[in-house]
């Protein structure tokens, strides 16, 4: 499953991808802020993890940005982040965010929501 990891931060990015080939995920994409990312998503993208707060454009406008196009309506959305009240996650799910991990994690959280979200989408489907 080929995975585009989203976040400014180069040290969360290796965190995530590190995370991510720990529980055994190693065809990684990484990109910087949102409007990276979406130069980055093409039909081979399967999964994304985004951060937040990003400047250019932040993970929830990335989110709505994935779903308005054609390839983007159903790869899953999971939001690493350091936002953790109830508003905020409710208002990441409206924009598309299929599940939401909230900063510090561990690897094991990870893999659970991950596990989690493409559950979801093998039952959506």
């Amino acid at each position: 499953m080929k995975i585009l990891v989203v976040d400014d931060s180069a040290t969360m990015r290796r965190i995530l991808v590190n995370s991510l080939q720990r529980i055994g995920y190693s065809d990684c994409v990484e990109a910087g802020d949102g409007r990276e990312a979406v130069d980055k998503f093409d039909g081979s993208i399967q999964f994304v993890i985004t951060d937040w707060n990003m400047p250019n454009m932040s993970g929830i406008d990335l989110a709505r940005a994935l779903r308005a196009l054609p390839e983007g309506k159903s790869v899953p959305i999971l939001m690493v982040t350091t936002r953790s009240v109830k508003e905020d996650i409710i208002a990441a799910v409206q924009a598309g965010v299929n599940n939401y991990i909230v900063k510090p994690f561990t690897p094991q959280v990870l893999k659970e929501k991950i596990d989690a979200v493409l559950s979801g989408v093998a039952a959506a489907a």
